[in-house]
């Protein structure tokens, strides 16, 4: 048996509605005998049905929406709240930051001082994982660095691609060597692609990464990085840095100038308008043959495109696929 949990709907939602696919059109004061319910409990289902669309009165009788809109609608629904609620997760700065004020509060020390020397690599990685997880608007890079790693890369893509995903502003300098490295190019177009501004400075020597003009980690010695990193979110320094950042940055050429956008720089396929036009019908029209006769195309044509729709957008089902076609701004 497939319950409807998963759709949201309690025991007795599900057990009404399937009652009413039985036999549609029954009063609704005789259901709750029928299915021995407590006439409160099926007041209560009634309600909530009847606001989820899933069913509609008329003169005290009940009938049952089809399936397919039912389950595509309540489908819909369950991943914009599942959505809204990874939404809420990635952004867990506040309260972290409130609970370091109660802290504080209470007279304990800061986590991490204003100056942190950081010694070897690992530990340095780690602070970096740290502020690239809480870093909420804008992460500046200068890394005067003439080849990538794919270790290097590895290690970078998903922190990168991650604050992209989240609306952080990514802007990164980079030495024009770099941009002559096969591996290197790459990987600065993937994320170019994925929203990053990226300058090029020729001979480019400082490196220092600030998060939300707030943090900022530069080198102990510029001169030999093997001897650790200071991390600050002292005022003065951070200020210092960033000013140095901006002022390299208003002299660097764009990474686009020099190597093109690319074949695709949006990451997204372009559609045809044959394409808009079913995604758009697929998204507001309950059956097949009304969204076939809308385009002007046969049904198996119609099914076809929805089909390819749903493979480029990666998506389980015609709601997933409406949810994350909404959420490129394709309808």
């Amino acid at each position: 048996m497939h319950h409807m949990a998963v759709l949201g709907l309690t025991a007795a939602e599900e057990e009404l509605y399937r009652h009413l696919l039985r036999n549609p059109g029954v009063e609704l004061d005789e259901v709750h005998v029928l299915l021995r319910q407590e006439p409160l409990t099926l007041d209560a289902a009634v309600r909530r049905l009847r606001e989820l669309h899933v069913i509609r009165e008329d003169d005290g009788k009940a009938w049952p929406h089809k399936p397919d809109l039912v389950v595509n609608r309540l489908a819909q629904q369950r991943l914009e709240e599942f959505y809204s609620t990874i939404r809420t997760l990635s952004d867990l700065k506040p309260i972290v930051d409130s609970l370091t004020r109660d802290a504080r509060d209470q007279g304990t020390k800061s986590e991490h001082a204003p100056v942190e020397r950081l010694m070897g690599l690992s530990a340095i990685r780690e602070r970096l994982d740290e502020l690239a997880f809480f870093a909420r608007a804008e992460v500046l890079a200068s890394e005067p660095y003439d080849a990538l790693t794919l270790e290097n890369i590895k290690h970078s893509r998903p922190l990168d691609l991650r604050c992209l995903r989240r609306g952080v502003v990514l802007r990164n300098l980079v030495r024009a060597s770099a941009v002559a490295d096969d591996t290197t190019r790459a990987y600065l177009q993937e994320l170019t692609a994925a929203g990053a501004r990226i300058r090029v400075v020729e001979d480019l020597s400082e490196l220092m990464i600030v998060y939300d003009h707030h943090t900022t980690l530069v080198p102990v010695d510029p001169k030999n990085t093997s001897k650790g990193a200071l991390c600050s979110s002292e005022e003065g320094i951070v200020t210092t840095v960033v000013n140095n950042f901006e002022r390299l940055w208003a002299g660097a050429e764009e990474f686009t100038d020099l190597v093109g956008q690319g074949d695709d720089s949006s990451g997204d396929p372009e559609l045809t308008d044959l394409q808009v036009q079913v995604l758009r019908a697929m998204c507001t029209v309950g059956k097949d043959e009304t969204g076939a006769r809308q385009v002007g195309t046969a049904l198996r044509t119609y099914r076809r495109h929805i089909s390819e729709l749903m493979r480029l957008l990666g998506a389980e089902n015609r709601a997933h696929a409406a949810l994350l076609a909404r959420e490129r701004g394709w309808v």
